[in-house]
């Protein structure tokens, strides 16, 4: 396996794991709503992370079996990944 290929999957499972750690949270204000307003408020917010990081999971999952195949469109792939990730540091960076 290729560094690249290594390093794309730890992208991989990163943004895997910040995305099913949000989509719980999403679950518990889901359940708890009712009894807690506040957290109504807080909800959209959580929503646009979890489109952001569920983004990066698709293209970095796209792009980590491209990799895995050596496919021709790997770089493209590739590309686009690191553009989801700089974006996202951009979106989030104080």
């Amino acid at each position: 396996m290729q560094p690249l290929t290594i390093i794309t999957g730890i992208v991989l499972g990163s943004a895997a794991s910040i995305s099913l750690g949000l989509a719980v949270v999403m679950l518990i204000f889901l359940i708890l709503g009712d009894e807690y307003p506040r957290l109504a408020s807080e909800f959209r917010p959580l929503v646009g992370s979890f489109g952001l990081f569920m983004a990066m999971t698709v293209v970095a999952g796209a792009s980590f079996y491209a990799q895995l195949k050596r496919l021709w469109w790997r770089w493209p792939a590739q590309a686009l990944m690191w553009a989801d990730v700089l974006f996202t540091g951009w979106f989030y960076w104080p």
